[in-house]
Parts: C-alpha cells; sequence; structure tokens
C-alpha cells in the first residue's frame, strides 16, 4: 500500500537519475501530470509522454543531464509538505528556493503551479516540494 504518491514520484525521479537512467515510468494520476508538465516547462526533464491504459495509465518521463559532465539537471528533489504535517505558505510567505535558482511547486486553488507563479497571481497554497 503506498501512503504518498508524490514522495514515490520524486523518489521514483532521484532514483531513475542517480542511477544514469534515460527514461523513467512512474504511475499517473492528475497531480503528477501537472507537475511533470512543470518540471517540463521549468527545463528540468528533457520530454514526457502519458500512457493511458485501462487502470490508472503511466507517465514515462526522459531525464536530462549536462552534455559535458553527464551529471543529472535536477541535483535535488526535496518534499515538504508530508501526509503526517501539511506545510501551508500564503501568497507572502511562499518560498524563493536556491535564492530563485531552484522552483518551489505549490498546490493552489488555482492549480498546480511554481512559487513564483502563484506569487505573481497572489494565491498561497501547500507547498509540495523543491527542485534544484
Amino acid at each position: 500500500m503506498l501512503t504518498d504518491p508524490i514522495s514515490d514520484y520524486l523518489t521514483r525521479i532521484r532514483n531513475a537519475s542517480r542511477a544514469g537512467h534515460r527514461v523513467v515510468d512512474i504511475p499517473a494520476s492528475n497531480l503528477k501530470r501537472q507537475m511533470t508538465k512543470i518540471l517540463f516547462d521549468q527545463g528540468y526533464i528533457l520530454s514526457y509522454k502519458f500512457e493511458e491504459n485501462d487502470t490508472q495509465g503511466n507517465i514515462k518521463i526522459a531525464l536530462k543531464y549536462d552534455k559535458f559532465t553527464k551529471e543529472p539537471v535536477i541535483k535535488k528533489l526535496q518534499r515538504v509538505s508530508k501526509p503526517g504535517l501539511r506545510k501551508y505558505a500564503g501568497s507572502e510567505e511562499l518560498p524563493r528556493v536556491l535564492n530563485g535558482l531552484g522552483i518551489a511547486i505549490v498546490s493552489t486553488s488555482h492549480g498546480v503551479m511554481t512559487s513564483k507563479q502563484a506569487k505573481q497571481e497572489n494565491v498561497g497554497g501547500e507547498v509540495l516540494c523543491y527542485v534544484y
């Protein structure tokens, strides 16, 4: 039984990038799809594909690596809000990750977005994770 699907999503990406895999398969959900789109838009992953099947579907994510050093682009994925302790932030208290070099993914009433977008729209929400 899986109690925290977002942590599972982040762990699968983290483990695949550390192992040097090119593609990782993850069970899909709407929240994971939105997080994947954000990672792609911000340049942390190379590409993604949503595969639909009878039950849940899969997300295939092509991981991105540096051309010369072969290091993964994603240095750290850190879960912030957990099932045991949820972390919420208003529009004024939204975090800046690595002084603006990283992103914080926030679940708001307007959908899932980065903390920068949430500040522009003046909405707060649950801080899901940090990516840098």
